[in-house]
């Protein structure tokens, strides 16, 4: 009765809250590129013809570029246990969805994922007759949730976290979130602080288990792999010079980091990869304020004067490879930003890394580099110069820090193979 009603108000607010946020959703959707992508599916209006569609899959809902990979590699690892399975991958962004339709399987259908209405659902549902629903991370909607349960198909979380924060605003409309939480089938968390936590919101805690973070499970996953092409771009800014390389950076921190960079001579190159490729311009404008001649990884050039000059890879789904190439690389959203962004990709490449204060978004991973060694932590700009020195010079001290990391990570191998068996099961 309760989670009925919940569900009839979300229904009679829905429309509302759609029609004042579409136009924002269009700019946003220009200003990303996303038209002539599929923007109709997200009605459940198809190509296809139904008949050449697969069903009886596996429905993996992802979210953005981050999401998707973790989907990518829990499909990738799901595939090799059970090949007969077929799935639907539906990430909700526009970036994500290229990324899907770049890096998935042979076999695996890609689409926009529905809206959250129950007509557009159903028709969906209809369609691909889905034996099985996995959201990657906390990503549940109420729609989704009903109209799964309605047809009898089981709905797992993956790779799920809950953060004290998140839990504490969960609790505050507890009487609208624990009916829907209350439909998850199973949920597969990556700590054992999420057990209790997402307990609280709504999942029946027999129903939750510990299997570690897909996303930092090195098991089975090539690394970060170095591109003949990335290599060539860099030596065109001089050969055997030292690579800095800011990865996932946000509003401000290209500057704050390029400032730095340049107190540690020519023979170092700086390299920006924003966390998102659109804000290039914005970028570019930023470094040039610092005199930096910048090239663009969208429209390659060679530099005027390659010891003045910086690179912004501008491009979505290639950070992983392009840590490869770095000899140290600083966390972006950590510096200036909240939360920041993922270090595990730079960890498995062996390359040694530095954050800002602020990683709560990878706790308690960066907790646990911090106290093995296996991370620096900065907290201004002249601690971030004499990490960056520090790593640049090598030896003894650098090599433990990345084993270290390494052994850290080590405690989440095998997540992606424990999270299938456990979805699988149901």
């Amino acid at each position: 009765m309760i989670r009925a009603a919940v569900l009839l108000l979300y229904n009679l607010l829905l429309p509302l809250v759609f029609l004042l946020g579409f136009p924002g959703w269009l700019i946003k959707m220009l200003k990303r590129g996303g038209y002539g992508t599929g923007l109709l599916e997200r009605f459940a209006w198809y190509d296809e013809s139904i008949e050449y569609e697969p069903a009886g899959v596996v429905y993996v809902h992802a979210v953005s570029v981050g999401e998707v990979m973790i989907a990518l590699k829990l499909i990738y690892q799901w595939q090799a246990d059970y090949p007969q399975d077929r799935f639907v991958l539906a990430p909700t962004t526009t970036t994500g969805l290229l990324v899907a339709k770049e890096k998935a399987p042979v076999g695996v259908r890609v689409i926009y994922s529905p809206l959250d209405f129950s007509w557009v659902l159903q028709r969906v549902f209809k369609r691909f007759e889905p034996k099985q629903i996995v959201l990657i991370e906390a990503e549940a909607w109420p729609n989704m949730l009903g109209v799964a349960k309605r047809m009898g198909v089981p709905v797992g979380l993956a790779n799920a976290r809950l953060s004290a924060r998140s839990e504490r605003r969960y609790k505050k409309f507890s009487g609208f979130v624990e009916p829907m939480f209350g439909m998850i089938d199973q949920a597969c968390v990556q700590e054992r602080a999420d057990l209790n936590r997402w307990a609280s919101v709504g999942i029946r805690r027999d129903r939750i288990e510990v299997t570690g973070s897909i996303k930092f499970d090195q098991l089975g996953a090539a690394g970060p792999q170095r591109r003949g092409e990335f290599q060539r771009m860099l030596d065109v800014f001089g050969e055997g010079r030292k690579v800095v390389m800011a990865i996932s950076t946000h509003a401000g921190e290209e500057a704050y980091i390029g400032e730095v960079v340049q107190n540690l001579g020519e023979e170092v190159l700086y390299v920006a990869v924003p966390r998102h490729a659109e804000r290039r311009q914005e970028v570019a404008r930023s470094l040039k304020g610092l005199g930096y001649e910048v090239v663009l990884r969208s429209a390659f050039h060679e530099p005027r004067e390659s010891e003045e000059a910086c690179l912004i890879v501008d491009s979505t789904g290639e950070l992983r490879d392009w840590t490869a190439h770095a000899d140290v690389v600083v966390v972006g959203k950590s510096l200036l930003g909240e939360g920041g962004q993922n270090p595990t990709e730079a960890i498995a490449a062996g390359v040694p890394v530095v954050a800002g204060p602020s990683m709560g978004n990878f706790e308690p991973l960066v907790s646990m580099l911090r106290d093995a060694g296996g991370i620096a932590i900065v907290r201004d700009e002249g601690e971030l110069l004499s990490a960056l020195r520090r790593c640049l010079e090598g030896g003894v001290e650098v090599a433990r820090q990345c084993g270290s990391a390494l052994e850290v990570l080590h405690v989440h191998q095998g997540a992606a193979a424990r999270t299938v068996e456990i979805l699988r099961k149901d």
